[in-house]
């Protein structure tokens, strides 16, 4: 988990890079009167507001503080609590039609929790805008256990310097206690879909994309077809759809979505799929490397943090999602974005052999460093430990023939350590001794 600093600074450098004036004095109006009400008579968090008014409502009032429900994009759509405080709200834009997200006013808790995507305090001076610097507030985010969509958040804000260290558990209680009664609706929906059509053969898929049937793989999400009358299950299998209209009926083909097999160490990282070879963009290469190593899947928020760090953003991920799947039609499932069918790689080959001690195929599918040009962090830990580890064992357990195949990639060809442990296995004759001997020459 990261520490509150880190979440802090980072939430600056994605303000900032968004243009955010520190000396703004309040935040963005972006609904009209009539646009807050109908955006409020559409929104899915409107049933709950008794249950949350019930659970922070009181407190936040007695507290000299208030509570705030805002849209998915941080819009405040709801808020009540101590009068003083809703007084003082309204000098700086909080209140309802204002937004709260990092781009329109920084560093806040409703647009840091929402972009952090987990229960969220920012106070006084940890507000990027100096004119909330004599507030604190604790959000957090409130998902929807159908779809897996952020669909608001629910907010504390008050005029002091720090909250109750307990707010921050309260504030993730309420969305979790949220989350619980949207998941109960959704299960007594799934119930009554399932009875409704028992008689039909087939899986049955809700129109959000979450298997409803079945014990295999029942609540896993699958890709809607966007057109056309197939989607790929999550065990690789390729299905017919049906729509009932309340759900998705899929009859699962005998064939299956064709084997991926990826190359990524050494070279330009590649894939063959479909009977098909296609040259990988090194970010394409560098999700498919990710998915690879994560077969239980990833979400866009985790990918963009292996890949970009704190400075990620998860659209761009899901913009270069969209794009792969135009290359591999079927081979990228989603929610959480994952790879299914059979899959191949040369780095999950050499990681295999390096755990069984087959250095035959570590030599054979080694070819040279994972993605030398990506600086990805995740991707940057997995290829120094690759190496380190593929150097160790053949250094200390390679014959000559591991030892001179190593000494052709890159990161082998000037070791001095690898090119005097082969001068001293191989006989002088040897031609690996005498190109082993002009390289350390080299190398000094």
């Amino acid at each position: 988990m990261r520490s509150r600093d880190t979440i802090i600074s980072a939430s600056w450098r994605r303000s900032l890079a968004a243009g955010v004036d520190p000396g703004a004095r309040t935040a963005p109006f972006v609904y009209d009167t009539s646009d807050v009400t109908a955006a409020r008579a559409a929104h899915p968090l409107r049933e709950l507001l008794p249950l949350l008014h019930h659970t922070l409502l009181q407190i936040a009032d007695e507290a000299a503080h208030i509570m705030v429900v805002t849209d998915a994009d941080g819009n405040i759509l709801w808020r009540d609590g101590h009068r003083e405080v809703l007084r003082h709200g309204d000098r700086i834009g909080l209140a309802d039609g204002f937004a709260w997200s990092e781009s329109a006013v920084g560093t806040n808790g409703i647009g840091t929790a929402l972009a952090a995507g987990a229960p969220t305090s920012v106070y006084a001076d940890e507000h990027l805008v100096e004119a909330l610097h004599g507030w604190s507030c604790v959000g957090a985010p409130i998902v929807d256990p159908d779809t897996g969509d952020v669909l608001g958040c629910v907010d504390i804000s008050g005029i002091a310097r720090s909250l109750p260290p307990a707010t921050v558990a309260l504030i993730g209680a309420a969305a979790q206690l949220a989350e619980s009664h949207l998941a109960l609706r959704m299960n007594e929906n799934d119930e009554r879909v399932r009875s409704r059509h028992a008689a039909r053969s087939g899986v049955l898929v809700s129109c959000s994309g979450r298997v409803i049937t079945g014990d295999r793989f029942r609540g896993e999400r699958v890709s809607l077809p966007s057109e056309g009358d197939r989607l790929v299950l999550p065990d690789g299998r390729v299905g017919d759809v049906e729509f009932l209209g309340d759900s998705y009926l899929v009859n699962p083909r005998r064939g299956t979505v064709p084997r991926l097999s990826l190359t990524v160490l050494g070279g330009t990282p590649s894939a063959e799929y479909g009977g098909s070879r296609i040259t990988l963009s090194l970010r394409h290469a560098e999700i498919l490397t990710l998915l690879a190593t994560h077969p239980r899947g990833l979400t866009a928020e985790q990918l963009s943090f292996l890949l970009y760090g704190d400075d990620g953003n998860p659209v761009t991920i899901r913009a270069e999602i969209h794009r792969l799947r135009a290359q591999l039609p079927g081979a990228v499932a989603a929610k959480p974005y994952r790879l299914v069918g059979e899959v191949t790689a040369d780095l999950l080959a050499v990681r295999r052999a390096l755990t069984t001690g087959d250095l035959d195929t570590v030599v054979a599918r080694y070819q040279g460093p994972l993605l030398s040009r990506s600086e990805s962090p995740a991707i940057r830990r997995e290829r120094n430990e690759l190496e380190a580890r593929v150097r160790s064992e053949i250094l200390g357990k390679g014959t000559a023939t591991h030892l001179w195949s190593y000494a052709q990639t890159s990161g082998g060809h000037d070791d001095v350590a690898i090119l005097e442990r082969i001068m001293s296995v191989v006989p002088a004759e040897d031609h690996r001794h005498a190109a082993a001997s002009v390289r350390l020459t080299h190398s000094f």
